[in-house]
């Protein structure tokens, strides 16, 4: 039977915000990705686009005047209205999500595809199986590929850092040919293979006909999985996301300038990637980051670059404006103190190795309660980082997000003398305690 202890030592603070969320919108966290252990202990704890050229007609204001109401807007399932076709915002950290409009419907990835062609790259030059001077060879359908180009010239060979910066910062659709044969020998094997490593990331509704978006049929994503693979992305390969913060890059004495404008106008973008086609309208993948803090945001079907840009922008404003993060736990502060059996020490702090945090509208206070799950007592020998558990946040709005929980001491055995004692003890007079 289970053991379990519950004790709140949460202090009384006005309630969660309840509507800032649908059931199972919350992207999958690497806390949500624990086991649960199979005799748990519980213990609550409190918590210690380029704009278009102007006309002979001045043009209207980008920014809508200070009057205008969002009420106006094609309203949003949650969050505010929007133009966009579809939207979703999301707070990784706490998988809390802001702004949900059609965000499941199936869409065009466009050439928000090519994030998926970018993170199998980032995976094989993390697992060594390429580096950044591996070079692939152009092939003639590489060259030949229209729409936005990197510029690659046929039979040349390019560096795989080379083929990032054309697929990141210029949209290269020849580019994404070259690594997709590069990797995979054709276009055709590696959509299958993006597909595949989509569904393990999360991206349940997504698949890919080939390797840069280029309209097909049977493609398609949502911009909630798209912005799993945002996530993904920034957080399995921060050494290598650096690339989608460059805003221009010159290939073969062409220079050209990265179509993701929210890198000049909006404080904090790093990244991602824009997209478009005649029928899914503009897009585009966006994540910032301010005082900590990251949000990633998907629209789709804008009308031009220059609404993408601008309501894009405002939206990302409004996430950081509207919304806070309460921080219930920092990095390596103690959840629990777990009892430890045959060791050094008769208690062993338990922490959490990534700050644990809830979103609240801005101006209120978050009260969640916390609970610690662990099996236990623990055995001796204990190795500081072993993960030995979970601790789960439990939201006013229903939803639960558990975080691993680590040792956070070494401890060792006992002695033989000191452990036939505990045994003996045990045994025979267990009983009484």
């Amino acid at each position: 039977m289970p053991v379990s202890f519950r004790i709140d030592r949460l202090r009384p603070v006005v309630a969660l915000f309840a509507a800032v969320v649908v059931a199972g919108t919350a992207l999958t966290t690497y806390a949500q990705q624990q086991e649960q252990p199979k005799r748990q202990q519980t213990q609550p704890q409190k918590p210690a686009a380029k704009p278009k050229a102007p006309s002979a007609t001045p043009a209207k204001p980008a920014t809508p005047p200070a009057a205008a109401k969002t009420e106006a807007l094609p309203p949003s399932q949650v969050g505010i209205g929007t133009l966009a076709r579809q939207a979703f915002m999301v707070d990784p950290q706490t998988s809390s999500v802001m702004l949900f409009k059609d965000a499941d419907q199936p869409m065009h990835p466009s050439s928000m595809a090519k994030m998926m062609t970018i993170y199998i790259v980032f995976e094989e030059l993390a697992a060594g199986r390429i580096k950044l001077d591996t070079r692939f060879r152009v092939s003639e359908r590489a060259r030949n590929m229209g729409g936005s180009r990197m510029f690659v010239e046929l039979g040349s060979e390019v560096a795989v850092e080379d083929l990032i910066k054309g697929m990141i910062i210029l949209s290269g659709n020849d580019a994404c040919v070259v690594v997709a044969e590069g990797l995979s020998g054709s276009e055709e094997s590696f959509a299958e293979r993006m597909t595949k490593r989509g569904r393990e990331l999360g991206m349940t509704k997504t698949v890919f006909k080939n390797a840069s978006g280029w309209p097909a049929d049977g493609q398609y994503t949502t911009a909630r999985d798209m912005a799993v693979l945002a996530w993904r992305t920034i957080d399995d390969y921060p050494k290598y996301y650096r690339y989608y913060a460059e805003t221009n890059w010159t290939y073969n004495n062409i220079k050209q300038e990265n179509r993701n404008r929210l890198l000049k106008i909006t404080a904090g973008t790093d990244g991602l990637k824009t997209g478009h086609t005649e029928e899914g309208g503009y897009g585009q993948a966006t994540s910032a980051v301010r005082d900590g803090r990251r949000l990633i945001l998907v629209v789709n079907g804008l009308a031009s670059m220059a609404e993408r840009a601008q309501e894009t922008s405002r939206l990302m404003e409004w996430g950081f404006r509207e919304f806070t993060n309460t921080t219930i736990f920092r990095a390596g502060d103690t959840v629990v103190e777990a009892p430890v059996w045959l060791g050094a020490q008769d208690k062993v702090p338990l922490v959490v190795g990534r700050a644990v945090q809830v979103t609240t509208p801005t101006g209120q206070t978050a009260s969640p309660r916390v609970v610690a799950r662990y099996d236990g007592p623990l055995p001796a020998p204990l190795v500081k980082g072993t993960k030995i558990g979970t601790v789960a946040v439990a939201l006013a709005d229903g939803r639960i997000i558990e975080y691993p929980l680590e040792v956070g001491a070494d401890v060792a055995r006992m002695g033989v003398i000191g452990r036939v004692t505990t045994m003996i003890q045990h045994y025979l007079f267990g009983w009484l305690s």
